[in-house]
């Protein structure tokens, strides 16, 4: 029981769930102007760890074919037989009806969204097939992540969340054009499209920079509008100074290592939000800025 657990948690990549999580806590927080209620709290971590599942696995699923003629991706779980299609299709449709059981355990507006946001997030694994523009389609659905946290907490849509969510778009954005960089040559033969498929190394990652120049300019702009103060702004000169460093300076032929330096800066940035925003949140007068 806990070998399959365990494989169905690397199918999933669990360990990426720290890119999303601390910006959806953040919004929670800010929603609830401190702590929220523990049911709700629960329940939210819930909703996120069920859609994020089935998301993943629907795009393991949904790209095993294309896995299987990949060398870098030949061994992973549904290619290799770990985990069988019927298997990994039972838990897709499982963590679906999960995600909208909890979501109406929250509120009834969570529930109305819990179905289309749930097959969204399924739809992005199939953009690859005819837009290079699948990047983007990811971020929008790990962007939603901090308004859903919104919408568990306060049962309606706000601006700030929804400014957490674009920023973190462009974040997720760049990060996929990197990823999908190590695929250029198995994604042109298997007639996938990708921002590097279209574009090439140097100039993908160019592109990328750029998603990221924006994520921190929509981020300080964030922090004059919503007057999000000092710690909001130290977070982003650390985040700056730690994307530069890896943009410019940190120069490497190998895209393994560099994958590497984005994750670990994924964690980091996802981090210094949550702290940035933690700090106003729980020392600042939320109530003059957010209604």
């Amino acid at each position: 029981m806990f070998s399959a657990i365990t494989e169905y948690g690397k199918l999933v990549r669990l360990s990426h769930t720290l890119f999303a999580l601390p910006f959806a806590l953040a919004a929670m927080f800010a929603a609830a102007g401190g702590w929220p209620d523990i049911k709700v709290l629960l329940l939210t971590l819930a909703c996120m760890f069920t859609a994020r599942n089935g998301a993943m696995a629907f795009n393991r699923l949904a790209d095993a074919k294309f896995d299987a003629l990949n060398p870098r991706t030949a061994g992973r779980h549904i290619p290799a037989g770990i985990i069988s299609k019927r298997n990994a299709t039972i838990f897709i449709i499982a963590n679906g009806m999960a995600f909208v059981f909890f979501a109406w355990l929250l509120n009834s507006f969570a529930f109305y969204c819990s179905l289309p946001l749930f097959l969204f997030l399924l739809s992005y694994s199939l953009w690859k097939r005819f837009s290079c523009f699948s990047h983007f389609m990811l971020g929008i659905a790990i962007g939603f992540s901090p308004l859903g946290a919104w919408i568990a907490v306060k049962g309606s849509l706000a601006l700030l969340p929804a400014a957490l969510g674009i920023m973190l778009m462009f974040w997720m954005a760049g990060f996929d054009i990197i990823y999908a960089s190590q695929d250029i040559e198995a994604d042109k033969k298997l007639g996938l499209h990708s921002i590097p498929v279209k574009f090439g190394l140097q100039k993908s990652m160019f592109i990328a920079f750029l998603c990221h120049i924006a994520m921190l300019g929509f981020a300080a702009f964030m922090g004059f509008w919503w007057n999000l103060g000092l710690p909001w702004h130290v977070a982003l000169a650390v985040i700056a100074l730690t994307l530069l460093y890896i943009h410019l300076f940190r120069k490497s032929s190998d895209l393994d290592k560099v994958n590497r330096d984005f994750f670990l800066a994924n964690i980091a940035v996802s981090f210094l939000v949550m702290l940035g925003l933690g700090v106003w949140v729980f020392t600042g007068d939320l109530h003059a800025f957010i209604p």
